[in-house]
């Protein structure tokens, strides 16, 4: 009997083990490269639309924008629009541009974000002269992140050709059905591919530009940053796709 009882406890220790390692190697997260460290303060532009969504926009923008407590030269925050007419978000928010890209004289533009907004999904994509921007901007800037439905105008503008990306988890269906040649991943928080950042936007909108502060300016700065708007940061939990 006492036989019996020592090979049913050595069982179940092994399969305890067995989960808690393959919990680890479901977990394992791709090894950040040292911190680039720009000689630069960046601009970054936050690409406003009637309709956006106020946490995709707003959460972001928060993070991005208290780099530059935690680090010599951090990110410079602004809203570009279509026009200088006021924003209205899909919650109510209103919201004046810093800028107009048809009009006015913009600053260099370093990193171009594409926050979701209400009609991301079909008219927006019709809209050429929004795209013409993102297209031409997103082109040149050193980093382009999009959040939520963000994906499919990044996509429309073809800055996601022969990259791997994400979206808004009920959405991605739809992704795939109106960009079949894109690779996309469902199930994490954010897909980095070359200076492409996808996310699939909610309130995981903080985790993309908390990594985007963390591989600038490195762990130190992104945990102040965190501290700071009291989120616990670590980014070995975070379940994301790193494209080597």
């Amino acid at each position: 009997m006492k036989n019996l009882i020592y090979t049913f406890l050595v069982t179940v220790a092994l399969l305890a083990c067995n989960k808690i390692e393959n919990k680890e190697v479901t977990n394992t997260v791709p090894e950040l490269p040292a911190p680039i460290m720009p000689d630069k303060k960046l601009n970054v532009a936050f690409l406003i639309v009637d309709g956006v969504y106020n946490s995709e926009l707003v959460a972001p923008m928060d993070i991005l924008h208290h780099t530059v407590f935690h680090t010599e030269k951090g990110m410079s925050v602004f809203t570009v629009a279509p026009d200088s007419m006021m924003i209205t978000s899909f919650e109510g928010l209103k919201i004046t541009p810093d800028y107009s890209f048809l009009y006015d004289s913009l600053p260099n533009i370093d990193v171009l974000v594409v926050p979701s907004a209400e009609h991301s999904m079909d008219s927006d994509l019709e809209n050429e002269l929004l795209i013409n921007f993102v297209k031409t901007t997103g082109g040149n800037a050193q980093y382009v992140m999009s959040l939520c439905d963000g994906a499919f105008v990044l996509a429309q503008a073809g800055l996601v050709n022969e990259k791997e990306s994400t979206t808004f988890p009920s959405d991605i269906q739809r992704y795939k059905e109106t960009f079949p040649q894109l690779t996309v991943h469902d199930g994490v928080s954010f897909v980095h591919d070359g200076k492409l950042i996808t996310s699939v936007g909610g309130a995981k909108s903080y985790d993309p530009a908390l990594y985007l502060s963390e591989i600038l300016f490195g762990k130190k700065a992104a945990k102040g940053i965190a501290k700071g708007l009291v989120i616990d940061w670590n980014v070995e939990e975070i379940e994301f796709v790193r494209v080597q």
